[in-house]
């Protein structure tokens, strides 16, 4: 009962804040272009501050481990393959296939698996998920570039140093390159410098969490269903069962194997419906994966957090 408990604890809220979001753009409190606004202030400003304290703050001696990178980019370039296969089998139309394969994959890891990993393991935890997302970012965009530009035929659109040019300038990536060496030389930030950062960083979630819940939309999750629901399936709970029972294997528990579960079955991230939008893919069926995965999430995500406390795993 105190594991059930715990999972609940940790997971509720989080949604809870994605409920209100939802709530307030419903009420039109909050309007779209508030949610297009504080979605480009967390992306460009509040979630790299974030990314940029937890790293710069942590101990890469105790921190940094290549196992858990490893298991991150090969379960994603395998699901991300798998994901290609059954998009094949599913669908011949081509916008289909690519919304398909990048939904299947990419995870809100940045904003919902950092908010449940600080309330698992506070800040400790939100180190390791932040030098995690360093590695796996770019991972997510260029197999989002491939699958997207493949399956709609559009690579003479997406010339590969513009794509190089994204993924280098992205700002979370360039706080984690600022802040590692921070870490690493043990360079001390200014009092007013850290303390501002800390501030831009303490609303990354809470803002994050609510642009996500006031840009879900339910009219149309009917359409593509069977489309929809395969791709949640693999997103919320094929590829976090499969990647958690290979962690625990090979031997990670404690703290890592939680963000590594977190990291997998966290929701597909809303970047992919924006992607799909902007190269030509079905971003109505991106956005019906979203809506499922978010909402299906809220159980796997609990289900998993309790076996995985009840076994000691975490």
């Amino acid at each position: 009962m105190t594991n059930l408990l715990f999972s609940l604890n940790t997971v509720t809220p989080v949604f809870l804040i994605i409920l209100l979001g939802f709530y307030l753009k419903r009420c039109e409190m909050i309007t779209s272009a508030f949610i297009d606004t504080s979605s480009k202030v967390v992306f460009n400003i509040a979630m790299p501050a974030l990314v940029f304290a937890k790293l710069a703050s942590a101990d890469f001696q105790s921190t940094f481990q290549i196992k858990p990178i490893l298991i991150a980019y090969s379960g994603t370039i395998s699901f991300f393959g798998i994901a290609w296969l059954l998009a094949i089998v599913l669908t011949k139309e081509g916008k289909d296939q690519g919304a398909f394969i990048q939904a299947s994959f990419r995870s809100n890891f940045a904003i919902v698996g950092f908010a449940i990993i600080f309330n698992i393991f506070g800040e400790s935890g939100l180190s390791k998920a932040a030098l995690l997302l360093a590695f796996v970012m770019p991972l997510y965009n260029v197999l989002a570039v491939i699958a997207l530009a493949t399956t709609t035929n559009l690579q003479k659109q997406i010339p590969i140093k513009k794509t190089i040019k994204e993924i280098v300038t992205n700002p979370l990536i360039i706080a984690a390159f600022v802040a590692i060496p921070c870490a690493l030389f043990r360079i001390k930030i200014p009092f007013f410098a850290a303390k501002a950062i800390d501030y831009l960083a303490a609303m990354t979630l809470p803002l994050a969490l609510i642009g996500i819940g006031g840009s879900l939309h339910f009219y149309s999750l009917r359409e593509y269903s069977a489309l929809t629901f395969i791709a949640a399936a693999i997103k919320i709970i094929i590829l976090p069962l499969s990647l958690i029972l290979i962690t625990i294997f090979l031997g990670i528990r404690g703290e890592m194997a939680g963000v590594l579960f977190v990291m997998f079955a966290s929701p597909t991230a809303i970047a992919s419906f924006i992607m799909a939008r902007a190269m030509g893919a079905n971003s109505e069926l991106a956005g019906n994966i979203i809506v499922a995965t978010t909402l299906g999430s809220v159980i796997t995500i609990s289900l998993g957090i309790f076996l995985l406390k009840s076994f000691a795993l975490i």
